[in-house]
C-alpha cells in the first residue's frame, strides 16, 4: 500500500508517523488586559502535570443515540480539573474539549486556559476524548480497538454528547447550574469546541476554536492547499532551502536503488542500523511538523525545538560547510527537528512510538468520518507529487476494517457548505483562529462570518499557538491575539450575566 493513501490519516493535525498502522513504513513513499498570573514553574509541567490539575473520573454512557440493551452500558472517561481560581457557585467554567490523545498532553499545552482563569475566577477542566488516553470502552484497549463493532462508538457525536453530559452533571454536583461554560479547543479539538457550540448552545455560551480545520472535508477545499502551504513556509525562508529539499527526493531515491545506497543514507543521516529504507517518509514527517509547530519560541510539544523552526532547518541547509552535498545539508536539518536536545546517538527513522496513544484511534476515525482532504502534492511543492486519491483510500478502509469511509457526513452533521449564510442564521460567539504558516489553516474559517462569529487571523502563526504558555520572548503579535480574545470571552460573560440579572 502507498503511503499517500494514508497521508490524511498522517498528519491530520499532530499525528505521530506512528498512525500509519496499515503501512509498512519501510516500503512506503509518502505519508479586558491581564497580567502574567501564573510563576514560571507553572509553565514547564512535568509528565504528570503536578501542580496543574487533579484527575477525577466519570461514569460515562457507552451509547448517546439508541437504545439497545448494548447501549447501556458505562466506562469511566477522565477529567482533569483546576480549581485554584475558581469563585464558586455561578462563577465560570472553562472547558477543553479533548483531541485525539491523553488529555494530560493537552492540558500541559494550554496555557492560555491558565492564565485567564484567575481574571475570571474561572474553574477549568479538561475533558479526555472517548477511546483516548485512559477513557476507554469494554475495560481496555485489546477489546475496544478489536474490531468494527467495539469501534462503532467511537466518534465526534459520541464525544460531544459525553462533553454535554459530563458538563450538565458536573455543574449539577456543584450546586453551580448557573455558571456559564467557554469551550476551548485546538485543532481537533478546535473542530469539537465550534461543533459544540453549535450542537449543545444551551450548555455553552461561546467556543474558542483555535486551528480548527473545519472546512477541509467534502469539496470544500483543494487537496492541495496542506501542502501548498507547508512548501510556502519553507520557499519564505530561503528559496534554496526550498530547492535543496524539493530535489532531494529523486536522490535519495536513486541512491537506495544502488549497491550500498542504504548503508550510505544510513551514515549521511546518522540513522539507527538497518533503517535507511525508511528515510523518506522520516524526512517528509520532519518537514510538515515543524512546518505546523513553526512557534516563535522554543517548545516541547511534539518535541524539542527552537524558536523559528523552519528557519532554523533552512539555515542548516543553507551552511555553506556542507558544499554540495545534499544529504550533508538535509542531516543538518533533520537534526534539528529530531535531536535538538542532542541527546541521541543514532536518529530512529522507523516511527514506531505512540507517545500520546493517538494512533489506533484516530486510524478508525479517519476511515468512517473524518475523511479529510488533504494529500495533494504539485510539481511545485516541497514535498514529492503525489495525487489525492479517495477511491484508495476506501478500499484500504473496507479492506482493514470491513467499513468505508463516509465522506459528506461532517458537512452533513455540522455544515460546511456556503457557511456565511449558514451559520450567520443560527451560530454565535465562537473564535476561529488561524496562523497562516499552519498548513491546516487552509481550511479555517479566515474571515468573519457575523459580529459574534469572529475570524482572528495571524499571518506569522502557527497550529494553535495562541493556546500556549506565555513567555517573556513571545512577539507583541501573539500577544495582541491573546488580548483580543480575553476581550471577547470577557463580552460573552458581561452579557450573560447581564441577560440573568434582567431575568
Amino acid at each position: 500500500m502507498e503511503m499517500e493513501t494514508w497521508r490524511p490519516v498522517l498528519v491530520f493535525l499532530l499525528f505521530l508517523p506512528s498512525v500509519l498502522l496499515f503501512c509498512n513504513s519501510a516500503n512506503a513513499k509518502r505519508s479586558p488586559l491581564f497580567p502574567a498570573f501564573l510563576k514560571a514553574g507553572l509553565k514547564q509541567s512535568s509528565d504528570s502535570g503536578r501542580g496543574l490539575y487533579e484527575t477525577r473520573y466519570f461514569t460515562q454512557g457507552l451509547d448517546h443515540f439508541d437504545f439497545t440493551p448494548q447501549s447501556y452500558g458505562t466506562f469511566q472517561q477522565r477529567y482533569l480539573v483546576n480549581d485554584t481560581h475558581w469563585g464558586g457557585k455561578g462563577a465560570p467554567i472553562f472547558v477543553y474539549t479533548g483531541n485525539e490523545g491523553d488529555i494530560g498532553w493537552f492540558a500541559q499545552n494550554t496555557g492560555f486556559m491558565y492564565e485567564i482563569a484567575p481574571y475570571f475566577r474561572a474553574l477549568l477542566v479538561f475533558i479526555e476524548h472517548r477511546y483516548y488516553g485512559e477513557s476507554m470502552p469494554f475495560g481496555g484497549e485489546e477489546v475496544a480497538y478489536s474490531n468494527a463493532t467495539t469501534l462503532g462508538y467511537l466518534s465526534s457525536t459520541q464525544a460531544l454528547a459525553d462533553y454535554a453530559t459530563l458538563i450538565i452533571d458536573l455543574k449539577k454536583n456543584l450546586s453551580s447550574e448557573g455558571s456559564p461554560v467557554v469551550v476551548f479547543g485546538g485543532s481537533y479539538g478546535g473542530m469539537l469546541a465550534a461543533w459544540f457550540r453549535l450542537k449543545y448552545p444551551h450548555v455553552t455560551i461561546g467556543a474558542l476554536a483555535s486551528s480548527a480545520p473545519i472546512l477541509q472535508f467534502d469539496d470544500l477545499v483543494s487537496p492541495y492547499t496542506f501542502d501548498d502551504i507547508v512548501t510556502k513556509d519553507f520557499r519564505s525562508e530561503s528559496e534554496n532551502c526550498y530547492k535543496v529539499i524539493k530535489n532531494s527526493w529523486k536522490e535519495i531515491e536513486d541512491t537506495a536503488s544502488q549497491p550500498g545506497g542504504l548503508e550510505k543514507i544510513e551514515k549521511s543521516f546518522k540513522l539507527c542500523k538497518g533503517q535507511g529504507q525508511g528515510v523518506e517518509n522520516w524526512i517528509e514527517i520532519a518537514v510538515i511538523y515543524t512546518a505546523m509547530t513553526d512557534y516563535p519560541t522554543a517548545s516541547n510539544f511534539l518535541v524539542p525545538l527552537p524558536a523559528y523552526p523552519v528557519k532554523q532547518m533552512c539555515k542548516a541547509i543553507d551552511n555553506p560547510t556542507a558544499g554540495n552535498d545534499t544529504f550533508a545539508r538535509l542531516y543538518g536539518a533533520m537534526n534539528i527537528y529530531y535531536n535538538y536536545s542532542g541527546t541521541e546517538t543514532c536518529l530512529a527513522a522507523g516511527g514506531d512510538s505512540d507517545e500520546h496513544g493517538m494512533a489506533r484511534g484516530w486510524s478508525w476515525q479517519s476511515c468512517t468520518e473524518m475523511t479529510i482532504v488533504e494529500g495533494g502534492s504539485n510539481n511545485e511543492s516541497i514535498l514529492p507529487p503525489a495525487t489525492y486519491n479517495y477511491t484508495e483510500q476506501a478500499v484500504a478502509c473496507q479492506n482493514y476494517y470491513g467499513v468505508a469511509p463516509r465522506p459528506h457526513w461532517i458537512t452533513t452533521e455540522f455544515g460546511g457548505h456556503d457557511i456565511r449564510r449558514v451559520l450567520k442564521r443560527f451560530g454565535s460567539n465562537i473564535i476561529f483562529f488561524n496562523g497562516l504558516r499552519d498548513p491546516w489553516s487552509g481550511g479555517g474559517v479566515l474571515k468573519s462570518l457575523s459580529n459574534s462569529l469572529i475570524a482572528i487571523v495571524a499571518p506569522e502563526g502557527a497550529h494553535h499557538v495562541d493556546l500556549r504558555f506565555s513567555t517573556k520572548e513571545d512577539p507583541k503579535w501573539l500577544k495582541t491575539v491573546r488580548t483580543k480574545e480575553t476581550k471577547i470571552i470577557a463580552g460573552w460573560l458581561e452579557q450573560y450575566y447581564s441577560d440573568s440579572r434582567s431575568t
